[in-house]
């Protein structure tokens, strides 16, 4: 029977020793500590039929630190006994000596009372299951995207302050972060002569003295008080030639040392939640819910990989013991996020390939026809990406490729050969673009490549919102019964109405401005009545992506990377400018339009507004105008003008009529100016890598060398 009720025996005698002084001292590291040694020695002695209310007491024990009085620890106090089943006047009076086994019958996980939730499945709990959570701070916490305990686990600190060196106060240096620990020598308050607060403090160790100050703190009057030994950590500053310390984090030495002497984690933070209250409570989740975290890596792969164990990553990444172990947990966590990510995306490829494809029978006489009517030749990158992506064609597995080649590289030229192959085997190809300028460039170019094949022509169609009434009712009825081989169009395509007869090739263009469903409503256009089979489906895109970042991006898809310039495609040179020196990039413009050239300036992004870009495009192209290049011609292109305002501005710019063309971002696609070769970027840096690459696109495009200048505000 001793080994039985020892577990009880332990607690009761430090819940009466805790009775005494409600100072949470009965045990080393607090109540909060000892709860996970009882839940250990309870589970062990009572069985598993006991856990529930062995986790429950231990919910009590870990919320019983953070307690803010003495009022609310008695009351938690006789909830503790109460769960024990000792009389609290027993424990006060020192009569209990014979503890009682765990009360019976158990609890059911069902009938655990809400303050008592820690079950086997409580990581998805709500956070109001945590002691000092109500749901006032939870509708906080839920603005920091917190809801359960999982979240908590997995809210990471968006940086470290590294106090963890300690230092002597007679070895300090200016504008350092360090601890020091020391006693309180003397400590008050007093006004300023604006009408604040401050609080300071003179503390002292065996080599010297220092003065602290607080500001607007006045209650720090009756936590600080001489006599004390604090621990401070903070940047040493500096007052009339003395090193001081002003605000910085303070803590009593016999605690655990949560925001100081310590690599301190630092949470993103939200109204109503402060550092230190959401520390405490991050710290005691994490010490309870990492233990009941599942590994979802068998220990082979951690060991081959050389990876921390789950529960280890989760505390070190909050609470790191050294910079070492901060950058293994960082380490294990990552490689979490992108296997999660690859297995999905193997698992998407799987799908993808188990469902029958169309297969087409391309024969190498209509491919080699067509390649023979181009202007130029292919270069050995483009041939290869053809060479695959027809070999893609003729089987029976659905193609899922990524075509990356950077603006000019002629991606259009290999995807426009794919179809055409994909007509000649008796099939309809669709090609969808983000706006409809880039879609009736694509139409434009296509067309012109299709009417260079011999004999039966292609049916080249463009679908945009800007097609109405009873053309737009052709086309649906010429997709349908299959007289229109080619659409190519914007997000029309996916719209309700349109049907194909047999869709056999789908390409999408800069495939990173759609999203999964829409790409997915595409492929869907290609099942009809009569077969289940999908597509075959090319993206394209012109963003640099690195192999690594490919292979986690993409990891679904087979990837041709189209890495030479067509004969004739100048180098561009692209420069970093400091806003002083706009007056240097400016003449720099005028000296290339003196040469007989044309210059695109971008107007930086103000917000995802298109109505506030307009704007700001309207202004800075007045001011140009007026005060720069007050003898050129400029012209103004943004998202507010109408369709046929944009046509006659970008027509006029492709006549030689405008020597510089004012834009949003509307240019990031569907400008092809060979004459152009200056692409001025105003406030670079608030623009995506992806859309600077297409800006940059714009120029290059004929015989001239060319230039891309970034001006970054920071």
């Amino acid at each position: 029977m001793k080994s039985i009720t020892a577990p009880i025996e332990k607690l009761t005698n430090i819940l009466r020793l805790e009775a005494e002084t409600y100072q949470d001292k009965a045990v080393l590291g607090g109540l909060s500590r000892y709860a996970d040694t009882w839940v250990q020695e309870g589970k062990a002695a009572f069985g598993a039929d006991a856990a529930d209310w062995v986790e429950a007491v231990a919910n009590r024990l870990q919320t019983y630190s953070d307690l803010p009085d003495t009022t609310a620890r008695q009351q938690a106090m006789a909830a503790l006994l109460e769960m024990i089943e000792i009389p609290p006047s027993a424990v006060e009076t020192g009569q209990a000596e014979k503890p009682l086994s765990p009360p019976t019958p158990i609890a059911k996980p069902a009938e655990v009372k809400p303050s008592s939730t820690y079950s086997h499945t409580g990581l998805d709990s709500s956070i109001t299951t945590l002691r000092g959570v109500g749901p006032r701070q939870a509708k906080r916490l839920e603005k920091l995207g917190i809801q359960t305990i999982r979240d908590f686990l997995y809210f990471f600190p968006r940086r470290y302050d590294d106090y963890s060196q300690l230092k002597p106060i007679n070895r300090l240096e200016y504008d350092e972060d360090v601890t020091i620990i020391a006693k309180v020598w003397d400590a008050g308050a007093r006004d300023t002569r604006g009408g604040g607060k401050l609080f300071k403090a003179i503390l002292s160790d065996n080599t010297g003295s220092v003065e602290v100050t607080w500001f607007n703190q006045p209650y720090l009057a009756d936590r600080i008080m001489p006599g004390q030994q604090i621990v401070i950590s903070g940047k040493v500053d500096e007052y009339q030639g003395r090193l001081c310390f002003n605000s910085p984090e303070w803590e009593l030495l016999d605690k655990e040392l949560l925001h100081t002497a310590r690599i301190v984690p630092v949470y993103p933070l939200t109204r109503g939640i402060t550092s230190k209250w959401l520390r405490r409570l991050v710290k005691h989740s994490v010490d309870y819910w990492s233990k009941r975290l599942p590994d979802h890596l068998p220990s082979s792969v951690r060991q081959e990989a050389d990876l921390l164990d789950l529960e280890t990553a989760i505390v070190q990444i909050h609470f790191p013991d050294n910079q070492r172990i901060l950058k293994k947990s960082r380490y294990r966590l990552a490689f979490d996020e992108i296997f999660v990510l690859q297995i999905g995306l193997l698992q998407q490829r799987h799908e993808w390939r188990s469902e029958p494809g169309k297969p087409l029978p391309i024969d190498e006489g209509p491919l080699r026809d067509f390649v023979s009517t181009l202007p130029y030749e292919l270069t050995n990158a483009q041939d290869k990406a053809l060479q695959q992506i027809v070999a893609d064609l003729r089987t029976d597995q659905p193609m899922s490729r990524l075509l990356q080649g950077d603006v000019g590289s002629g991606k259009t030229a290999v995807a426009a050969a794919a179809m055409a192959l994909t007509v000649a085997a008796g099939a309809q190809a669709a090609l969808m673009a983000p706006t409809a300028i880039l879609a009736e460039q694509h139409y434009q170019t296509i067309s012109r490549l299709m009417e260079q094949i011999p004999g039966h022509k292609p049916t080249v169609r463009l679908l945009t919102s800007n097609v109405t009434g009873q053309e737009r009712e052709e086309i649906y009825a010429g997709l349908t019964d299959g007289n229109v081989d080619i659409v190519i169009g914007t997000h029309a395509l996916i719209q309700e109405g349109v049907e194909f007869k047999n869709l056999a090739f789908v390409v999408i263009d800069e495939q990173h401005r759609f999203g999964v469903r829409q790409r997915a409503m595409l492929r869907q256009k290609g099942y009809d009545g009569s077969s289940t089979a999908r597509p075959h489906l090319l993206v394209m895109t012109a963003t640099p992506i690195p192999r690594s970042l490919e292979l986690t991006l993409w990891g679904h898809m087979d990837v041709s990377v189209i890495d030479e310039l067509p004969p004739g495609r100048q180098p561009i040179t692209t420069r970093l400018i400091l806003p002083t020196e706009r007056e240097r990039a400016y003449s720099f413009v005028r000296s290339q339009i003196e040469s007989g050239r044309q210059a695109f300036i971008i107007c930086p992004l103000v917000e995802e507004s298109e109505k506030i870009e307009a704007r700001a495009a309207v202004e800075e192209h007045e001011r140009l105008q007026k005060q720069i290049f007050p003898d050129l011609e400029l012209g103004l292109l943004h998202g507010r003008m109408k369709g046929d305002e944009k046509e006659e501005t970008m027509a006029r710019f492709v006549r030689g009529e405008l020597n510089i063309l004012v834009a949003t971002s509307v240019v990031e696609v569907g400008i092809d100016v060979p004459n152009a070769t200056v692409m001025l970027i105003e406030g670079a840096d608030r623009f995506g890598l992806a859309q600077l690459h297409q800006f940059r696109g714009r120029v290059g495009r004929g015989e001239h060398a060319s230039y891309c200048l970034l001006i970054s505000d920071s």
